[in-house]
């Protein structure tokens, strides 16, 4: 079942190789199961939504490890580098300088 807050095949395509280049490296205990566009996804939806990390839907990883991973990627800067480069791109599409200043 598909979210509004969701993200698209054509938003994943963008995201997908700027996340794997900021993300933490972890160690590989066990393989994952959930992937991190099902995690990004359950991140949006709270976001979107402004419930309770607890109030996530059952078809989205369980909050417990949405709230673990939005943890983690927080305290190592991952999702503000995120937004910044996704900012940089857009202003690179419209042809504006990319840095945000006029």
């Amino acid at each position: 079942m598909a979210y509004a807050s969701d993200l698209s095949d054509a938003e994943w395509e963008i995201v997908e190789p700027l996340l794997l280049e900021l993300l933490p490296k972890k160690k590989k205990t066990r393989p994952a199961k959930w992937t991190n566009r099902e995690i990004i996804n359950g991140i949006l939806y709270q976001l979107k939504n402004g419930c309770n990390w607890c109030d996530l839907p059952r078809d989205l990883p369980p909050y417990s490890t949405v709230y673990w991973h939005y943890k983690q990627w927080r305290a190592a800067g991952a999702l503000t580098e995120l937004m910044h480069r996704l900012h940089q791109q857009v202003r690179e599409q419209v042809k504006k300088n990319p840095n945000g200043q006029p």
